[in-house]
């Protein structure tokens, strides 16, 4: 079915995690009493507007002005004052809302700026980039104009500011709107916005499972500045995009690219202009040199953390992203090549070159590689070390070849195997300590998981709050304009002067008015419920059977009325005209009979 949706509709539900989407999906299907999925597959085939209803329940457009107020105000106190520090006075703000739903997130964030920069330099300077894929979300967020109860969040001085009075409804200034654009953006699919300031992307990554939150971060990782800073929510927090990424304020979840975050981790040590010693340009050229390197290559700081890995060190030593950031020395290299940490302590101790001729690396069970390592250390500033880069020059060819050759002697054969047994346990040993490590890590994902599906779960109750809100709101409408009925239809019943009976088809009293009551002394809560046959009056209700039933039937009521003798409540004789006139549905067909009942004289 998600193939299907993917083909005819364009939108790619894959990537999210299949829980949170079949959650959605089944919830949709009971909606409309559909029991399987290849039923509402077929559904969908036939009818086009099924889409867009499964569309809005998939996408959950919970929001809201300042939602997480601590975190507002860390963006609007340190954040926002420092992005605008480290750029020249005049020069653009460029901030990308993603996912912004209807639009609170997004005059959220214009607000913030206009009072860090004045109204005036704000509508000069900034563009709020505002996107969602959900069409109908757009549309609402585009007429910006919003309820009492949903503009409560903000405190009064900002309301009375920048929002104006619209009949019972609040318009964001139309002055500052012209600062805010929306458009539709498929995170998954469609290109980022560039050159980003500010990046805000509030609880849209923990619908997506994890091959999709790395694509929409790399994506992420492109779109912003040097400086720029990415807000996400609060159930979001990066634990495995170590390379991409770096927290400044996790708490809050305030993030910066991982090449560009001031170690201290905090605002106060961001990056300025004129601060990196190559441009952005050389940068990506040297890493793009270093990428592509036929050698393994790892640099290591001088603090001993390794900076950077190429291709051939993921390839042939399983360097990952997952070490970066990571000690030399704690790495699993480390202790899988024999004499590596000490060489590498060798030339940072005597900042000289040293090789390392043939050293054995198991790669795997069944595969073994001889690397000749150069250790170099490199030229820098630091008086605190020396960083270091290390080649892996793949010899394993020439080696076995070597072996090839030495393998008739026995001697030289068993001490290999004794080595080999012993750099087996010493690999064993490691194994088993990088799997509690690897138990460790999926332990802490699944937590993070757990809390993505709490907080995926509490914006569905919400949502489901809102619509039986919605549904309460309707029902008490209507209720209302039953009793208005009610009162109307007894108001005109009251002021009848002909007593008027109405019965069911079984005879039942209905209604009976004012003038029934006064003139056979029975009150209505008396008479309504009972056959008509067998009230207590004055008055010969066998006679009125064979009219009651023919009209029931079907036949028409006769052109003159029925005349009668009958005792009132006084126990006076009167004359009464009776007729008796069909009840009819929307069918036309009889549902009741309306009895008329006229006093021809006047009570004695």
């Amino acid at each position: 079915m998600l193939d299907f949706l993917k083909e005819s509709r364009g939108f790619d539900f894959t990537g999210y995690k299949r829980s949170s989407i079949r959650r959605r999906v089944v919830r949709r299907m009971q909606q409309i009493n559909v029991e399987s999925f290849t039923e509402y597959h077929d559904m969908l085939q036939v009818d086009t507007d099924e889409f867009t209803q499964l569309f809005n329940m998939v996408l959950i457009n919970v929001t809201g002005f300042l939602r997480d107020p601590e975190a507002w105000r860390e963006l609007a106190d340190q954040v926002v004052p420092q992005i605008l520090t480290s750029k020249p006075r005049g020069e653009p703000v460029r901030v990308w809302s993603a996912g912004c739903a209807s639009g609170e997130e997004a005059y959220g964030l214009a607000m913030v700026f206009a009072e860090a920069l004045g109204i005036e330099e704000f509508r000069q300077r900034v563009k709020v980039y505002a996107t969602d894929v959900d069409e109908d979300a757009l549309a609402t967020a585009r007429q910006a104009t919003y309820g009492e109860k949903e503009l409560q969040a903000l405190p009064d001085e900002w309301r009375e500011r920048y929002f104006e009075r619209v009949g019972s409804r609040f318009a964001f200034r139309s002055d500052l709107r012209r600062c805010v654009i929306f458009g539709r953006n498929d995170l998954v699919q469609d290109a980022p916005i560039g050159r980003l300031d500010l990046l805000v992307c509030r609880n849209t990554l923990m619908y997506l499972n994890a091959e999709t939150q790395a694509q929409v971060l790399r994506r992420f990782h492109f779109a912003l500045n040097t400086t720029g800073v990415l807000f996400l929510g609060k159930a979001e927090m990066l634990l495995s995009h170590g390379r991409l990424f770096l927290p400044v304020d996790l708490k809050r979840r305030f993030f910066r690219k991982a090449d560009q975050v001031d170690p201290s981790g905090r605002f106060g040590g961001a990056l300025g202009r004129g601060q990196v010693a190559q441009t952005r340009a050389e940068v990506q050229l040297e890493d793009e040199t270093l990428l592509l390197s036929p050698l393994a290559t790892l640099v290591v700081t001088p603090d001993e953390v390794v900076a950077k890995a190429n291709q051939r060190a993921e390839a042939q030593l399983g360097i990952t992203s997952r070490e970066i950031g990571r000690r030399f020395t704690e790495l699993e290299l480390c202790h899988r090549i024999a004499g590596l940490r000490s060489s590498y302590e060798d030339v940072r101790r005597n900042r000289t070159s040293l090789w390392q001729h043939e050293a054995e690396f198991s790669r795997s069970a069944s595969e073994t590689l001889f690397f000749d390592i150069q250790i170099v250390p490199l030229q820098g500033r630091s008086d605190d070390g020396v960083s270091v880069a290390l080649f892996f020059t793949d010899v394993t060819r020439y080696r076995r070849m070597t072996a090839e050759l030495q393998s008739a002697h026995r001697q030289v054969e068993t001490a290999y195997e004794e080595l080999q047994s012993t750099v087996e346990e010493l690999e064993t040993t490691n194994e088993e300590l990088q799997s509690t490590v690897e138990e460790l890590e999926t332990t802490n994902e699944e937590l993070q998981s757990t809390v993505e599906e709490l907080e995926t779960t509490n914006e569905e109750l919400q949502s489901t709050n809102d619509e039986l809100q919605s549904m309460n709101d309707e029902l008490r409408d209507r209720t209302s304009q039953l009793d208005h009925a009610n009162d109307f239809l007894e108001s005109v019943l009251g002021s009848l002067r002909t007593a008027v009976v109405v019965v069911d088809t079984e005879l039942i009293v209905q209604a009976w008015n004012g003038r029934a009551d006064d003139l056979w002394g029975l009150r209505s809560d008396e008479a309504v419920g009972q056959h008509l046959l067998n009230l207590d009056i004055g008055l010969a209700t066998e006679r009125l059977r064979p009219l009651v039933r023919d009209v029931l039937h079907g036949d028409p009521p006769g052109e003159e009325p029925l005349r009668l003798e009958a005792i009132n409540r006084r126990g006076r004789t009167v004359q009464l005209a009776i007729t008796v006139s069909p009840l009819t549905g929307r069918d036309s067909r009889p549902t009741g009979v309306i009895v008329l009942m006229d006093q021809l004289d006047p009570p004695a």
